[in-house]
């Protein structure tokens, strides 16, 4: 399990990483479809570390219930 979890994490680290580049180019090209995809990338660059953070939360609630 603990191979699944550093994988999982350096895989959502990279996808951060290639997102956060992909909103620094798409911020100076100056076309209203570019605009558009940069808006959506703002919000997958908060949303994806929210929803990765919730998915840790909830492994270790389901790990220690199934526990006792």
């Amino acid at each position: 399990m603990k191979n699944f979890k550093k994988i999982a994490a350096l895989t959502i680290v990279i996808l951060w990483g290639v997102l956060l580049i992909a909103t620094l180019i798409t911020a100076f090209i100056n076309t209203e479809e570019a605009h558009t995809l940069f808006i959506g990338l703002i919000f997958t660059d908060i949303v994806l570390p929210v929803v990765a953070y919730a998915m840790m939360l909830m492994y270790k609630y389901l790990s220690k219930r199934n526990d006792s």
